[in-house]
């Protein structure tokens, strides 16, 4: 038996692997007649050095995630989603998808892309999409390109 979804969250960063998570979310919402939430969460943990140096670091990255968000907010909507709303966080994104914004917007579907933009942070520690599957209490799509 096939479940329907209520509430789906794509997770985004502007990678190629997000456009996909994007386009596959935009199937299942209309599929099943679904909320979407598009999220992406400003990693503030790299700001912490940086920050001290330069103070409108944050404000630029908070101005390019909204520029992103608001992308793919007209993608979803050429694409004949019309529930759609974007949600902008900062932390962690292993910890605010999967725990703080899913519980939130009681979300029953994460979609995310295999990998995104941080290379160096999936070899070091392991990857966004790993931190999801294991910390969600929904059900989880990573998709690949």
């Amino acid at each position: 038996m096939e479940k329907n979804y209520r509430n789906v969250l794509v997770a985004v960063d502007g990678s190629e692997e997000a456009n996909v998570a994007l386009n596959k979310a935009f199937d299942i919402v209309k599929k099943d007649n679904a909320q979407l939430f598009i999220a992406h969460v400003i990693d503030t943990r790299t700001f912490a050095t940086v920050e001290q140096y330069d103070r409108t670091v944050v404000s630029r990255a908070e101005g390019y995630a909204k520029e992103l968000l608001n992308e793919y907010k007209v993608k979803a909507e050429e694409a004949g989603v019309t529930n759609a709303t974007t949600v902008l966080d900062f932390g962690s994104p292993k910890v605010r998808i999967a725990k703080d914004i899913a519980q939130k917007h009681e979300i029953d579907l994460i979609v995310t892309g295999a990998t995104g933009l941080n290379a160096v942070e999936r070899i070091l520690i392991g990857s966004v999409s790993e931190a999801i599957t294991r910390n969600a209490k929904c059900d989880v799509l990573i998709v690949r390109k």
